[in-house]
């Protein structure tokens, strides 16, 4: 392989049953072809017997050179395994209902550079939001949803999806129920945020009820869409102090900045490929 053979960096990810030799035949089979390897992690569960694996490579001309041999590698270590370009931003589409705070958050943070997908267009069953699309130039779809039309308004969804090429959809405070048959549909690429209360203070006003219960601690899960609500596999997870000086709207304006700050790094580490299921969990190279 010639020196001057342009490059792209690629990210593999992979998991497989743990035996001898894995991590050798990988970085051998990068090395054949004139792989040069940028940054390798690897996590051995012992519980499940299972081994991750994520590495960041150049690849003279990218995956037409390897695609073929490291499907074989994979077959023969019965490897569950993508291959992806880092120039690639991921297509992503969001979704919000009427709280600003989270879309508002990605919008910025893709503007700067800072979140490497590309916002396919904004979905919300309310039109609150429209301007603040606006203001950021992305295509703003209203699909209005009640219980009777639920069917119609995800078939809509789907159309979006399709059309658009989205390969990860975000859940930015909207405040829907996917159905089981959207949420199969997009296996491991739906995340969504809520409040750490959970299971505790459910339903309307979580925060006045913290705050009658005298919380200390209020903070933010973001996690993976399955059918069981708001039980998905866990991406990423964290908490602020508050004090019983805080009143409820000062908790909700905490719990809002966190909210903020789970999922913006949930989505970086997803779009950067850093984050592999292991069953009912997840395993974060982070």
């Amino acid at each position: 392989m010639s020196a001057n053979a342009p490059r792209e960096e690629l990210v593999f990810t992979l998991s497989c049953p743990d035996k001898p030799g894995i991590t050798y035949a990988i970085t051998a089979l990068l090395a054949s072809v004139g792989g040069n390897i940028l940054e390798s992690q690897q996590f051995n569960d012992a519980e499940s017997g299972r081994f991750f694996v994520r590495i960041r490579a150049f690849v003279p001309h990218g995956k037409a050179t390897i695609d073929a041999a490291f499907a074989q590698l994979a077959h023969n270590f019965q490897m569950t395994y993508h291959i992806s370009e880092v120039a690639h931003p991921m297509r992503t589409l969001i979704m919000a209902s009427k709280e600003p705070h989270c879309l508002s958050d990605l919008l910025a943070k893709q503007r700067e550079g800072r979140l490497p997908i590309e916002i396919t267009s904004i979905v919300s069953n309310h039109e609150d939001l429209h301007s603040l699309a606006d203001f950021y130039g992305a295509d703003f779809h209203h699909v209005p949803i009640t219980k009777d039309t639920k069917p119609q308004a995800e078939a809509e969804l789907m159309r979006i999806i399709e059309e658009q090429n989205v390969e990860l959809v975000v859940l930015a405070r909207y405040m829907q129920i996917l159905s089981p048959e959207l949420t199969e549909a997009m296996a491991g690429n739906i995340i969504n945020i809520h409040h750490s209360f959970l299971p505790s203070f459910k339903g309307a006003r979580p925060y006045v009820q913290a705050h009658q219960r005298g919380v200390k601690l209020i903070g933010a899960t973001a996690h993976y869409v399955n059918a069981d609500l708001d039980e998905g596999p866990i991406i990423e997870q964290d908490v602020v102090r508050v004090s019983h000086a805080d009143t409820p709207a000062q908790l909700q304006a905490k719990g809002a900045e966190v909210e903020r700050q789970v999922l913006s790094r949930a989505v970086l580490w997803h779009a950067e490929h850093r984050i592999l299921l292991n069953g009912s969990r997840t395993v974060v190279f982070a």
